[in-house]
């Protein structure tokens, strides 16, 4: 499907959210970066404008929203129909709020011990474990607990 065709109708803010959810497809973004960039190419948007396109792409299964705490903004991902992103869990750091992906094999055993012996399916897409990165880590010289 061609990007253009992915949202309800065509304003040139919607084209600039829309291009800059491609371009960082391989990470999340906060509607705060998104306006941010409208602002730099000249065009801003307003928050609840930026926020209503977001919940709209959503909903057309166009970006990923991932709410990892209350009272912090979510974070989104756009979602290439290539991408399987709903197949790993994700790492949140409570020192930088930085979010990664994680392909584990030992968690997705786990995901399957959990459905076969326990008859629970978790939603890896939404699984976050918290705690502290590797960077985060090294600059506060210690084991995370």
């Amino acid at each position: 499907m061609n990007i253009s065709n992915r949202g309800k109708y065509k304003t040139k803010q919607r084209e600039l959210i829309l291009e800059f959810l491609v371009n960082n497809k391989n990470r999340h973004v906060t509607v705060d970066e998104i306006i941010e960039y409208t602002r730099k190419v000249h065009s801003p948007v307003g928050k609840t404008t930026a926020y209503r396109y977001m919940d709209e792409l959503e909903q057309k299964g166009v970006i990923r929203k991932y709410t990892v705490e209350k009272g912090i903004c979510a974070c989104y991902q756009y979602i290439d129909e290539n991408q399987k992103c709903h197949n790993h869990f994700h790492l949140k750091c409570k020192v930088c709020g930085e979010l990664y992906h994680l392909d584990c094999n030992f968690l997705n055993d786990l995901k399957g011990h959990l459905y076969e012996n326990h008859g629970f399916e978790i939603d890896s897409s939404k699984t976050v474990f918290y705690g502290t990165c590797k960077k985060c880590l090294n600059k506060i010289g210690g084991k995370n607990e």
